[in-house]
């Protein structure tokens, strides 16, 4: 996926009267967070905004640009979002160091009909969620498992799961994500 990029400037007023006035030109309240704690507060648009917000997950890195200079690796941590207006009201971005390992842990979907469904069998999901540790650079988006080799009686485990180098799993690899039962 190529690196999302989202323009900000600094913000100096602060406050409800003037988050109002910034949401009502298109712009959209923003702070930054990084890893010492210091916080920066931003402007953001607001169009810009949801295009990245809607089309990424937790652990996806997006480009900050603030003022037009170089840009700057965060995650969007949080956002306050109005569901009767459907629009985002404010954003929370963390930048994190970029040699510190982040721990996230991953919901797993599955690629794929496995042979011994097709025969009959039925697959049974042991496990829904795994942890990994990786720099924010080589944090993975998300976790896929193919499932479509299994026949009925194989197990796919934890340490059965193809990700990028650099990304260690946390959770126990012998611990088993899905198995195919025959009927009964």
């Amino acid at each position: 996926m190529d690196q999302l990029v989202i323009n900000a400037k600094t913000r100096t007023t602060t406050g409800k009267t003037a988050a109002k006035k910034l949401r009502a030109a298109g712009r959209l309240p923003a702070v930054m967070y990084d890893a010492k704690g210091k916080s920066t507060m931003l402007e953001i648009d607001e169009v810009e905004f949801n295009k990245v917000w809607r089309s990424i997950t937790p652990t996806t890195l997006v480009s900050l640009k603030i003022d037009g200079q170089e840009a700057r690796d965060a995650f969007i941590k949080d956002t306050e979002y109005a569901i009767l207006r459907d629009r985002v009201l404010h954003a929370d971005f963390f930048e994190p160091d970029a040699d510190e390992k982040l721990i996230a842990k991953f919901k797993l979907s599955y690629t794929g009909t496995p042979a011994g469904v097709l025969k009959g069998g039925y697959m049974l999901k042991h496990l829904p969620e795994i942890t990994v540790q990786a720099v924010p650079r080589k944090m993975p988006q998300s976790v896929t498992a193919d499932v479509s080799a299994l026949n009925i009686g194989d197990t796919f485990r934890v340490k059965d799961l193809k990700l990028n180098e650099g990304v260690t799993v946390l959770t126990d690899g012998n611990a088993s994500l899905v198995s195919i039962t025959s009927a009964r």
